[in-house]
């Protein structure tokens, strides 16, 4: 009887031993979890950073408009990882005109029949533009492959390919930004849930997005051999941390900025005289009106 009390004492231990040792995990997580989001920038401090580097980046639209140089920038990484976020926040207060976003949704019959760079070569910036890709031709490199949307020979020429079209594009004068953002795959799952419960963001989630949540590792094997044979002299790649995705915004734009000529092309002073004759009331005299104000 002593022995057997002996015993389920024992299994009582281990079994409080087990919850012990799942609730510090558990802790160390949620502890995890609360330094991970304390450390994360503000709106307001994002915003009060973000300002004066939009500012530059408008210099930088004058200094293209200037010189007629041309500014392709890809921007690459995982589903969820901040690619329409930084786009945004580069192009939001640039020239509609002047500054370009790039997102290709599936190639048709006939772009399947042509050469695979074609369809995105007729989006390349013209002299004094900028032109932003959401995702690239390195869809080849990356969602194709993995998701079986391509053969392995497809892929082997495409990265055979890449590097010499860009070493063409780079030669004749284009300024070439490639960047990678960065996401761990518990910020990435993160994220799907926001999108699965935000009706305003639903539309990011496609049946593919939801397959390629079980192909994490095989994203990052593609990722790796994209980047073997992709990253070269002429056309490198930057890889970004965007588990953050404010701070991740204001890394990528830095760095943009870094490594474009720091030259101010002053803006052209605008006369702004008053309205001669006093400010009138618009008035119409057909028989349409306005729809009234809410």
């Amino acid at each position: 009887m002593a022995g057997k009390k002996s015993k389920n004492s024992g299994k009582r231990s281990d079994e409080k031993s087990d919850r012990d040792a799942k609730s510090a995990k558990s802790a160390k997580s949620d502890k995890s979890d609360k330094s991970d989001k304390s450390d994360r920038l503000s709106k307001s401090d994002y915003l009060e950073r973000l300002q004066p580097m939009q500012v530059e980046l408008n210099n930088l639209g004058r200094w293209l408009q200037h010189t007629r140089k041309r500014l392709l920038v890809i921007v690459e990484g995982r589903d969820t990882a901040g690619k329409g976020g930084v786009i945004s926040a580069i192009s939001e207060t640039l020239s509609p005109r002047q500054c370009r976003t790039v997102a290709l949704g599936k190639p048709g019959e006939r772009e399947q029949g042509e050469w695979y760079f074609q369809r995105y070569l007729t989006h390349l910036p013209g002299a004094g533009e900028i032109v932003l890709f959401d995702r690239s031709w390195y869809n080849r490199a990356g969602v194709e492959a993995v998701m079986g949307f391509c053969t392995p020979q497809q892929t082997e020429d495409f990265l055979k390919q890449a590097p010499a079209l860009e070493r063409l594009l780079v030669d004749d004068g284009l300024l070439l930004f490639k960047y990678w953002l960065t996401v761990d795959q518990r910020q990435q799952e993160e994220r799907f849930a926001e999108r699965a419960e935000d009706p305003l963001k639903q539309w990011k989630l496609s049946p593919i997005d939801l397959e390629a949540r079980q192909h994490y590792d095989d994203y990052g094997r593609a990722r790796d051999r994209m980047l073997e044979h992709t990253h070269t002299k002429h056309a490198p790649w930057a890889l970004v941390d965007f588990n953050d995705q404010r701070r991740g915004r204001l890394t990528l734009i830095r760095h943009l900025l870094d490594h474009l000529p720091d030259v101010s092309v002053p803006a052209k002073e605008l006369q702004f005289p008053p309205v001669a004759g006093g400010l009138k009331e618009e008035r119409f005299g057909w028989k349409l009106k306005p729809i009234k104000s809410l």
